[in-house]
């Protein structure tokens, strides 16, 4: 909340990667009730943004090794085609 006052909320939001949508939300309860707008549970907070950084973790990783086995994939088969094509000039 202390980063919307001097700065752009798409901007807080990109440094967080948060929604907009979220931080307007935020906004709003705050201006609401102030003393009561973020008392949550606890450290439940802290364990749930660990999971869902967690999350992102895998999320990356799985999109990285889809695209490494089909880099792979495409690799094998232009090394198979290839050898083909070189079998095929020396006949």
């Amino acid at each position: 909340m202390q980063e919307v006052e001097t700065k752009n909320i798409v901007e807080v939001c990109r440094a967080h990667n948060l929604a907009p949508s979220t931080v307007s939300g935020w906004i709003k309860v705050y201006k609401k009730n102030p003393k009561d707008a973020f008392k949550g549970k606890g450290n439940a907070y802290k364990e749930e943004a660990k999971i869902a950084e967690y999350e992102r973790v895998i999320g990356r990783l799985y999109a990285q090794n889809e695209l490494l086995r089909n880099a792979y994939d495409a690799m094998k088969e232009q090394v198979a085609d290839d050898q083909k094509k070189s079998k095929l000039r020396l006949k």
